[in-house]
């Protein structure tokens, strides 16, 4: 695990991590100090959780939710705090854990960060090298495929509706990588073309960790990024299950029994790499704050996954200007019973997350409400 005692900007001239071509100009990654553990005063509190508060009360699922929690890390101090209930109208607390869906792809990201570091895996040479299926016959390489610029796009709205019928006829049943995959009938197009969101190329990418390292990859995942990064409530599904307090779902697909997955274990597994992670906001925020605070990979790895010229890096989502607020990083994860989005502000030396219990578009939103809340507790 990389860790500073002091603040640390350092300044990196990024050398392909396999084998590719120097970047014609350095990048910057700055090191964050130590996460606080005092807690934001209470006074002082009381902003971020009326934000909360405000959500929860608006009735209109679109612009609000029935519940939210969230997380703050800094260096100066921490906080967390919840509103609402779920689904089945149990009280949050900060600490119950959700489905996070894609937040998922940053862990994966970084792993496969990890394995070129290692040279393990060539980042600039055809996924196919490692994973031999039809989605990988088109040569797109395995940074393209962390790009989305892989030219497998994502599934269709057929696929999906084949995917919630198997669903439902067995909610308990583990899916293959192989088998979630089988679901994609999208035509497959030319590598390097333009952006296109998919979680098909983070399957494939679970493929490659689990090829590369003879490991499950909740394994590899917790073993090289979980427990360094001091994660207390993360679980990598199906290969974990998680931990108590946890929401307890009302997807229509998963039926009424509760098997302990989020949101059950057909979903849950089928998702695996792209979107399987269960976790509680203080665990996401801290997530945030170890990876891009270059504290879990070395600097020139993240300066590499943030890098881009439109939103999108390797396996991280690029929010510039997005919340009025300069540059950030992070991810959203969206599913038909949880929404969330993790934001790090590398200037502040700030890490967010905000879990919300239901499918909510506008959580954007309420991320940048929380956010002009945070910013005269920073000065």
């Amino acid at each position: 695990m990389v860790k500073s005692g002091v603040a640390a900007l350092v300044v990196l001239t990024l050398v392909g991590c396999s084998g590719g071509s120097p970047a014609t100009t350095p990048a910057t990654a700055a090191i964050f100090l130590d996460p606080a553990t005092t807690p934001l005063d209470p006074a002082k509190a009381k902003a971020l959780q009326d934000v909360l508060a405000k959500i929860v009360a608006t009735s209109d699922l679109e612009s609000g939710s029935r519940g939210v929690t969230a997380s703050v890390v800094t260096d100066r101090w921490t906080w967390s705090g919840a509103a609402g209930k779920d689904a089945r109208g149990t009280a949050l607390t900060a600490d119950t854990s959700m489905a996070v869906a894609s937040i998922t792809k940053t862990f994966v990201a970084a792993e496969v960060m990890l394995l070129a570091k290692a040279k393990k895996v060539d980042l600039d040479a055809p996924i196919s090298t490692y994973v031999k299926h039809r989605l990988t016959a088109n040569n797109a390489t395995v940074r393209q495929h962390l790009s989305m610029t892989s030219g497998v796009p994502n599934y269709l709205p057929d696929d999906y509706l084949r995917m919630d019928k198997a669903i439902s006829a067995a909610p308990g049943k583990h899916w293959s990588p192989e088998l979630a995959l089988s679901y994609d009938t999208a035509p497959v197009g030319a590598p390097g073309s333009t952006y296109n969101y998919s979680s098909p190329s983070y399957v494939l990418l679970g493929l490659l960790i689990e090829k590369v390292t003879g490991q499950p990859l909740a394994t590899v995942l917790r073993r090289d990024l979980a427990t360094p990064a001091g994660l207390r409530h993360a679980a990598f599904q199906d290969g974990e299950k998680p931990q108590p307090p946890a929401v307890v779902d009302a997807n229509p697909g998963c039926g009424p029994a509760n098997d302990g997955y989020l949101p059950c274990r057909s979903i849950a597994s089928l998702s695996a790499a792209n979107g399987g992670l269960a976790a509680d906001a203080p665990t996401v925020a801290r997530w945030g704050y170890e990876l891009y605070g270059g504290r879990v990979l070395p600097a020139d790895l993240v300066s590499e996954m943030t890098k881009g010229e439109g939103d999108y890096g390797l396996g991280t989502m690029r929010f510039t200007e997005r919340f009025g607020i300069g540059t950030a990083f992070g991810h959203r994860g969206e599913m038909s019973d949880h929404t969330s989005l993790l934001v790090v502000i590398p200037e502040q030396r700030l890490s967010v997350a905000l879990l919300l219990a239901d499918g909510n578009k506008q959580v954007d939103a309420a991320m940048a409400g929380l956010l002009t809340a945070l910013q005269p507790l920073l000065n």
